[in-house]
Parts: structure tokens; C-alpha cells; sequence
């Protein structure tokens, strides 16, 4: 029997409650889901606990209207009432939906009326009004909750009143072809589209991660839950996995405040963005940067141990590299580890977007076990990872049980129980990425080497064509660039032009550290961009950057701006993709002038 076969086996018959009910039988003493009150102190719901408000809020639900094939939107932030109300859908054979919590009353109005959504639930008074403006324009919202405060049509209080449903009976109102959720995509290229998962999909998709992470034990595992519900990869890993696997959740209501999280939790599990890993590396950085003799230091621990952390990766070490490398990773490694709460990870992973190899490269030097991991929504997460024996600048290699393959025009394709079952309501987008085969085309171009490792090359419809007809990746340019100390983002311009330009924005945890050591004054973080000692030291860096790149490839000329491009915006999404549309448009002019004679 093939793995897929076994994955297929595995997931006959079963749904999230299913597997929800074998963790609370299991479990039910384990801390489920931990958050702060009002006064910084955490508090703590076991499973028995979670369980029984699962039970209540769906009895409330049900007496709401709530029922088999309803979707019901959800708009909180991370916090514990989202996995009871999520959870509690799921037992009512109802489809919860999470938007973004930075949607507009348009943007709610559209999603409320593709999604056909009978019911909504927001988590506090601003999300209740932008639901109320946009309510008398959505066709079939009935029924409007609200977590916090009054003035919907129930409370999450009041839907704890009721008397608790039998989980046992209500766990067999879903089917595994019904609808776990809808994952809007990001409409960074048209409208949001309704990626349908069902329940299969989740349960097969997060056994196939379980196989793939061989952990001894997940129950009790740490994680925190920061990025938006709205996001696969944070539904994947702080609901879906959590219900199935056991994991200890402390949720984080504002992204922001992750590291201060992280430094308290210690999470054994930690899925993050490239610019959460950024930052982080950022972070360290301006810290050493203080101390030049200290930075020397972990500068040549660093090379000293990098070719040696990548034999022990492959187990080609000799005793004594691996004694040299633990003596490095004590004197200089652990305190770094500690000191930005990492100290107990078992898996790192990095997705969403790419993230600089040499950046991966210098977190599993200093004893970080960071990993990317490559998916879509439209295949419920994973498609590609490997979580130890990696290899920087690749995506790791198929997920059990999923085929993956290269086009004739080298995009990447898939199928397996992961694959979506297509938009909702849009059989003519759905045909363009999922052919009579079972294949999932991905829009993005890749390869594959000799031991099944997936390099991501970009997006089809992102790759820039110069004047001269030279096909390019952004994003491998940008990452580059992003490697220069004093850069936080990045966006390479070159479509139609004669040559490659970029725009950059300095790090905000990196250039004022070195502005002080350099002496520079400046009342703002523009005014830095320009001064002249900046422009030289960013410029002065570009050759070394671009050295992987043959000559039309190149950045020429950089813009250098000083304020951080922030999520959910008209310059990135909210997991902190670039959106190219709106960087060009709102930076028009400063574009125009890198290419002024």
C-alpha cells in the first residue's frame, strides 16, 4: 500500500469532530488554549473545559438558526472564543468562515454574499458596526453575534447559556465530503476567490503533517497563534492541528506582540512569515551590532559552525566537527536562542512567501530548526517540506501521499487528498487550475533536483520581462537584497524597462542601531533613508548581493525609503505578501525616477 493509499485509508469516514472527540477522550486534562486578561495574567481552558464550551456554543448556535451546510463568517481576532466558535460550527455540519479583520463594509458585504452566509459573528464592537453598515446589502445574513459588548442579535455569553449538545451524536452530522471552510484568497490579482475545503481534505492533509514531523508525541505541544484565522497555514496549524493533534494554543490577539509571546510561551511549533523570521533576524542583529567586538565574535562562530550544521543535517559530521559545533552552540548559540524565546523548538517553518536562503542558512546555524514549507490554500496548506533534513533555498520535497511534478512549462502541479474542490461558485476559474487528471496547477514556475527537492523560481504571472525580453524572478532578486543589513523589504521593478531597479525600506530594528554607532542624527526614519552615509553603505553593498545574478539580471539603481511597508494594506497583504499593483502605483513617481535620464 502506497502512502497516499494509507492516507486514503486513514481518512475514510472521518471528520475534524471524529478525530476532535479522540483528543478530548484522550486528553481531556491538557491545557487546550491559554490567553492574557486585561491585566497581563494568562489564563488556561483544558480540553474537558473546551470541550463543553464547544457544546454550548453550538446548542446556542443551533437555536440561532445555525445548521448542516450553513457558512458563518467570523471576524475576531486570535483569541479562545474563535476555536470554540470555529469548533463549534464544525459539529453543527456548518461551514465557519474567517475574513480578515481589517475588511471593509464592502469587502464584508462581497464576502458575506459569495460565501452565502446565513450568519456572522464578530469579536467586538468596531467589527459589529463595519457588519451592521454592510448588512442591508447582503442577501441572506439573518443573524448577527458579537463576542464582546451588546447591540447584535445574540452574544457569545448568551450562547454559552444553553444546555450543552451531545458531541457524540452532533459529531455524526458531518460528512467528510462536506465543507470544513471557505479561505478567501488574497485578490492580489482580481477578487477573492471561496477555496473550498472539506472535511477530507483537513483530516488527510494534517495526518500527512503528523507523518511527516515524527514527533513521538504532539499532545501538550507549544505553539502560539498570531497570524490571521483567514490564513491556511494559521488554521492549518493553531485549529485544525490543534483539534486533531493535542497541541497547547496561547493565543496572541495582536501580531505585533508575538516575540514577547514567544519569549514567555516557549513554543515546541512555530509557523511564521518570512518577515516574522526577518524581523527576528533583524532583531539580533541591531543587538550585536552594538557591540562590534561582540559581533565579530558570533560573526566567525557563525562561519565556523554553518558548514558544520549542514553536515549534521545530512549526518556526515565527525565526532570532533560535532563537539566544535556544540561548543560553539553553548557559548554563543543558546543565550541567542533564549533570548528571543526559540530555546524549545522542535520545528520552525517558514511559508507564504520566499525567505533568503542564507537567512534560513543562519538560523539552523545558531540551532534554530527552520524549514520551508510550500502550499496554496487551494491544497489545504502543504505541498512541499521537509522539516530536518533541509536544504536551504528549497521548499523541501512532496508532502506524504501527494504527487508533485513539473509542467511542460516548468509550473508546478499536485494532486492528492490535499488538492481543494475548487471556488465556490466559479466552475470557469476552478477549470483553470484543476485539469481532468486530478492536477492542481499551481501558477507557480519550479524545479526539481535529483533527490525530489522543489526550488520555487516565481509566479508565473509575477516574473518581470525586461525591454530586452529577459525573463526575471522578483522574488529571488529580492531576497538578495534583503540580505544587505540595513534592508528590512523589498520590490525589484524591471517589467517593460530597460533595466532592474528596487525599491528598498530600511530595517526598522537594524538602521538606528547603526545610525547611532555611526553618529548620524535624524528626526525620522525618511530623512535616514536619504542621508548620504546610508545611500553609500546600501549601494555599496549591491554588487556582493547581486553577485548570484549574470549581468541583465542585476539591480542597478535602488530608491531607498525609511517607512516599513505594513500588512493589510495597499502595499502588502496581510500575511505580508507584496502587493506589486499597488507598490507601483502608490511609489509611481520615485519609480519614474530611476528611470529619468
Amino acid at each position: 500500500m502506497t502512502v497516499a493509499e494509507e492516507l486514503d485509508a486513514f481518512a475514510e469516514g472521518k471528520t475534524i469532530p471524529t478525530e476532535f472527540l479522540k483528543v478530548l477522550s484522550q486528553h481531556g486534562d491538557l491545557v487546550a488554549l491559554r490567553w492574557k486578561d486585561t491585566d497581563g495574567g494568562w489564563q488556561e481552558m483544558t480540553y474537558t473545559e473546551f470541550g463543553d464550551k464547544v457544546a454550548r456554543a453550538a446548542a446556542g448556535l443551533a437555536a440561532q438558526g445555525v445548521g448542516h451546510g450553513d457558512r458563518v463568517m467570523l471576524m475576531l481576532l486570535n483569541r479562545p472564543e474563535f476555536h470554540v466558535l470555529d469548533t463549534a460550527c464544525l459539529f453543527l455540519g456548518a461551514a465557519p468562515v474567517s475574513i480578515y479583520n481589517s475588511s471593509s463594509p464592502d469587502q464584508i458585504e462581497y464576502l458575506c454574499n459569495d460565501a452565502e452566509a446565513q450568519t456572522a459573528i464578530a469579536g467586538n464592537p468596531e467589527f459589529l458596526a463595519r457588519f451592521t453598515s454592510a448588512r442591508p446589502n447582503i442577501a441572506r445574513l439573518e443573524k448577527i453575534g458579537v463576542v464582546d459588548g451588546d447591540g447584535a442579535d445574540f452574544t457569545y455569553a448568551q450562547l454559552l447559556e444553553s444546555d450543552p449538545i451531545d458531541l457524540h451524536e452532533a459529531a455524526k452530522t458531518a460528512s467528510p465530503d462536506d465543507l470544513a471552510t471557505l479561505i478567501y484568497t488574497s485578490g492580489t490579482t482580481g477578487p477573492s476567490k471561496g477555496v473550498m475545503i472539506d472535511h477530507r481534505n483537513v483530516v488527510w492533509t494534517a495526518e500527512a503533517l503528523r507523518i511527516q514531523m515524527d514527533l513521538e508525541e504532539t499532545a501538550g505541544k507549544r505553539l502560539v497563534s498570531y497570524l490571521p484565522m483567514a490564513h491556511i497555514a494559521e488554521r492549518m496549524v493553531s485549529q485544525y492541528q490543534t483539534l486533531m493533534f493535542g497541541f497547547e494554543v496561547s493565543t496572541c490577539p495582536n501580531p505585533t506582540d508575538f516575540a514577547s509571546y514567544a519569549g514567555e510561551v516557549k513554543p515546541h511549533v512555530m509557523f511564521g512569515v518570512p518577515r516574522v523570521w526577518e524581523k527576528i533576524y533583524g532583531g539580533v542583529n541591531a543587538v550585536l551590532a552594538a557591540d562590534p567586538e561582540k559581533q565579530q565574535k558570533f560573526q566567525e562562530a557563525i562561519d565556523a559552525a554553518g558548514p558544520i550544521r549542514e553536515k549534521m543535517t545530512f549526518g556526515t559530521a565527525t565526532q570532533e566537527e560535532i563537539e566544535t559545533y556544540e561548543f560553539l552552540d553553548a557559548v554563543a548559540f543558546s543565550q541567542v536562542r533564549e533570548l528571543v524565546g526559540l530555546d524549545h523548538l522542535i520545528t520552525a517553518i517558514t511559508g507564504a512567501a520566499p525567505i533568503p536562503a542564507e537567512m534560513l542558512a543562519w538560523f539552523r546555524t545558531i540551532g534554530v530548526p527552520l524549514s520551508e514549507i510550500y502550499g496554496l490554500s487551494e491544497t489545504t496548506g502543504p505541498m512541499t517540506w521537509e522539516p530536518y533534513r533541509v536544504k536551504p533555498g528549497y521548499v523541501g520535497v512532496a508532502t506524504p501521499g501527494v504527487e508533485v511534478a513539473l509542467a511542460e512549462d516548468g509550473e508546478i502541479i499536485c494532486r492528492g487528498g490535499n488538492v481543494f474542490r475548487g471556488y465556490l461558485n466559479q466552475p470557469e476559474k476552478t477549470a483553470e487550475v484543476l485539469d481532468a487528471d486530478g492536477w492542481f496547477h499551481s501558477g507557480d514556475i519550479g524545479e526539481i533536483d535529483e533527490d525530489g527537492y522543489v526550488k520555487i523560481v516565481d509566479r508565473k504571472k509575477e516574473l518581470i520581462i525586461t525591454a530586452g525580453g529577459k525573463n526575471l524572478s522578483p522574488s529571488n532578486l529580492e531576497a538578495s537584497l534583503k540580505m544587505i543589513p540595513l534592508v528590512g523589504q523589498a520590490i525589484a521593478i524591471g517589467d517593460n524597462r530597460p533595466f532592474v531597479s528596487a525599491l528598498l525600506v530600511l530595517d526598522p530594528d537594524m538602521a538606528p542601531g547603526w545610525a547611532a554607532a555611526k553618529g548620524i542624527e535624524y528626526s525620522s526614519m525618511a530623512e535616514l533613508a536619504d542621508h548620504p552615509e546610508v545611500q553609500a553603505e546600501i549601494n555599496g553593498a549591491l554588487p556582493e548581493v547581486m553577485a548570484g545574478f549574470n549581468n541583465a539580471e542585476k539591480v542597478k539603481k535602488v530608491k531607498i525609503l525609511g517607512e516599513e511597508w505594513m500588512p493589510d494594506t495597499e502595499l502588502l497583504t496581510p500575511t505580508s505578501k507584496l502587493k506589486r499593483r499597488g507598490i507601483h502605483a502608490h511609489f509611481a513617481e520615485e519609480i519614474e525616477a530611476l528611470y529619468a535620464k
